[in-house]
């Protein structure tokens, strides 16, 4: 079976709505763990990894959503709720990139904090954690917003009668 094949269709049902459920779970408990992290030490130490797993989780799980999305979209008459559906679609994965990208600076920061290097400047490092925290937290609510407009251009799209 070939890539093409498995994202057209799952036991005769196509993928696109079954494959979607698994990222709209994924990509909202991701930005709420970033934020957590982000604004909560005690959280971040103790996750750990976690919201980097998540993360990474969702930004793999976007593009095969959209690849599965664009698959389904071949086999229906597009509309302009299909249309602006998959544009949505199209822009979260920059949220999610940048969420990760959070993510990924918290864990380093965490990391950092267990082990601080014997010439750390405090000033730097409060700047340096304040900027995480901003990056993490606006992506986590940008990726937040971006799966809801998503979501319901999809719920929109699927269910309006032409």
């Amino acid at each position: 079976m070939t890539e093409d094949a498995l994202l057209d269709g799952l036991f005769g049902l196509p993928a696109h709505p079954l494959i979607v459920h698994a990222t709209v779970v994924v990509v909202p408990t991701a930005a709420v763990t970033v934020a957590l992290a982000a604004l909560w030490p005690r959280f971040r130490a103790w996750a750990g990894p976690l919201p980097l797993l998540l993360s990474l989780t969702a930004l793999t799980l976007v593009p095969v959503t959209v690849k599965s999305g664009e698959s389904l979209a071949r086999r229906l008459d597009e509309t302009a709720l299909t249309q602006r559906h998959g544009d949505l679609g199209q822009g979260l994965l920059p949220w999610v990139g940048a969420l990760t990208v959070a993510a990924a600076a918290l864990f380093w920061l965490n990391r950092r904090d267990a082990h601080p290097p014997r010439t750390q400047h405090p000033a730097r490092h409060r700047l340096t954690a304040a900027a995480l925290i901003l990056l993490a937290l606006a992506a986590a609510t940008g990726s937040s917003l971006q799966i809801v407009r998503v979501g319901h251009s999809g719920a929109e799209a699927a269910w309006t009668q032409p």
